[in-house]
């Protein structure tokens, strides 16, 4: 057992020795190795920190939030509405059959759109949002000037809306907006309010929109019957399960649905928690994905160790040759080779580990200092995995080498120039 220790002790010695002798090619052999551990804990860093900025954009809005879609979607994947097709289903009147649910404090149908807006010789093309009267109570903001319309105005379609701060200054560049009349999509509007600078929330730019009524925007700007979407406040949390199911009955009532599985379901129910589910998943997903992809850059410098640690070899004939000369067995050979080309790999893999903490950490930070609630955080788990990869390319891309200085003969192997 003592043998084997000063054994191993001499080898890593010898290995270090070794590698130290021509730095250069040392660092070049290891390149491959270090961009691929890096490019792993950059990828789950950054994708950690993604994850970790959408989860909080949606946080924001509240868990007690339900949001009601046209189309039938599969619990696990994205809403039907969200892959770009136009779905019909949802209306205004189902809208109107949810509001006295119990436990529903706030609700608000949405349409959107992106028109063209002008003032004078001023025009600027942005979002246009078409909601209900509660629009403030569930989606939050407040106003910096004037008011916001009443269930009245958003009943008789009025002709009233309220900018957000990016719209007024690019229309009015400065000047009072609440009184003024703009035309909406060659539609005259009333500007009745402004909303206070509120900035990016939930991936939505909320100063660079136009805020009309629901009955407005259906009926004057866009021109159409359905709804894109429902959200409600629920009174309590404990209350979610209770009013998603209020919800599904009375919906499948207003669509004339009998099946009560679910299955012949025209819309779709979701709360905040169905979302996080959701999103946690694909991101989950897509990060280990690209983490696989950048993998397989160490499978790249695998086969560069492999091709050096042969030329090592072949370098080294003679010394070989020596050393079964005076005894050393062919698996002692074996063992030095491969302990030389495990000490290479894990060097590289310590190395890429640290560069891509480092730049994972720059990253965080930059991204915080443009505003986004960032979250730095290195998986210790994918650092182990990725040294562990790194020591495992060297036992098996070393072992072709490492079999081929065994099998040498030494009076051959003497003789080699």
């Amino acid at each position: 057992m003592l043998s084997l220790v000063n054994f191993l002790r001499q080898s890593i010695k010898a290995s270090l020795t070794s590698l130290l002798s021509n730095k250069t090619r040392s660092f070049l052999t290891m390149l491959g190795i270090i961009i691929g551990v890096a490019s792993v804990v950059i990828i789950m860093a950054l994708g950690a920190g993604a994850q970790s900025l959408i989860l909080s954009q949606i946080k924001v809005f509240g868990t007690n939030k339900i949001g009601i879609l046209p189309g039938k979607a599969d619990k696990n994947g994205p809403p039907a509405s969200a892959m770009g097709v136009v779905i019909t289903t949802l209306t205004y009147d189902d809208a109107v059959a949810l509001r006295n649910l119990p436990h529903i404090t706030s609700l608000v149908a949405y349409d959107n759109s992106t028109e063209n807006s002008s003032y004078q010789d001023n025009s600027y093309i942005t979002s246009v949002r078409g909601v209900t009267a509660d629009y403030l109570t569930l989606e939050g903001g407040e106003l910096s000037e004037g008011r916001f319309f009443t269930d009245a105005e958003e009943k008789s379609a009025a002709k009233v809306v309220v900018l957000g701060d990016t719209v007024v200054n690019e229309l009015f560049n400065g000047s009072p907006a609440v009184g003024k009349i703009i035309k909406i999509k060659n539609h005259p509007f009333e500007v009745i309010g402004i909303m206070k600078k509120r900035g990016t929330v939930a991936f939505q730019n909320y100063d660079d929109m136009m805020i009309v009524p629901n009955g407005t925007m259906r009926k004057i700007v866009v021109g159409i019957n359905y709804l894109n979407m429902i959200r409600v406040a629920v009174d309590d949390e404990k209350n979610i399960p209770e009013v998603i199911d209020e919800i599904q009955t009375t919906l499948r009532g207003q669509h004339n649905i009998s099946d009560q599985t679910g299955n012949s379901d025209d819309f779709d129910v979701r709360d905040t928690a169905d979302a996080i589910k959701l999103i946690t998943t694909f991101t989950d997903a897509l990060k280990f994905f690209l983490a696989a992809m950048a993998a397989l850059s160490l499978l790249v410098g695998g086969i560069g160790i492999m091709n050096i640690m042969l030329v090592r070899v072949n370098e080294r004939t003679r010394e070989i040759g020596l050393r079964k000369a005076v005894g050393a067995s062919n698996s002692k050979i074996t063992l030095q080779f491969l302990i030389e080309t495990v000490i290479l790999t894990l060097l590289g893999g310590i190395i890429g580990a640290i560069l891509g903490t480092i730049f994972s950490f720059l990253s965080s930070l930059i991204i915080r200092g443009l505003g986004y609630a960032w979250t730095f955080s290195i998986s210790i788990l994918s650092i182990i995995l990725s040294l562990g990869v790194s020591a495992s390319i060297g036992l098996i891309f070393g072992l072709a080498p490492a079999r081929k200085a065994a099998k040498m003969e030494p009076v051959q192997a003497l003789r080699y120039e």
